[in-house]
């Protein structure tokens, strides 16, 4: 496994054990999120180059629109929790009481 396959691979797993294991605040969840789907789209944009298969080019651009549709419902939920519940806690957010 090359350096930069294993550096793509470590900031995956990072920051999926971050929206494990760290789940105080929302803004925290929503940046591991955006952490993985960044760590996705790179080697989603070198792969082509790589094998020079010109087919796969327009995945990338796919997932960077998923991932700014992703953002933006993410923020649009961060903003209305913070609205009616007064912090972006994630203990204060509770379903059965909606």
């Amino acid at each position: 496994m090359s350096p930069l396959h294993f550096s793509f691979y470590s900031a995956f797993t990072l920051s999926s054990l971050g929206l494990a294991f760290h789940r105080t605040h929302l803004i925290s969840a929503l940046l591991c999120l955006e952490s993985m789907m960044l760590s996705m789209f790179i080697p989603l944009s070198i792969w082509p180059i790589e094998n020079q298969t010109p087919s796969f080019t327009l995945t990338p651009i796919l997932m960077l629109a998923f991932s700014a549709c992703e953002a933006g419902t993410g923020l649009a939920m961060l903003v209305a929790s913070t609205r009616t519940h007064g912090s972006d806690h994630l203990h204060n957010l509770n379903l059965l009481q909606c």
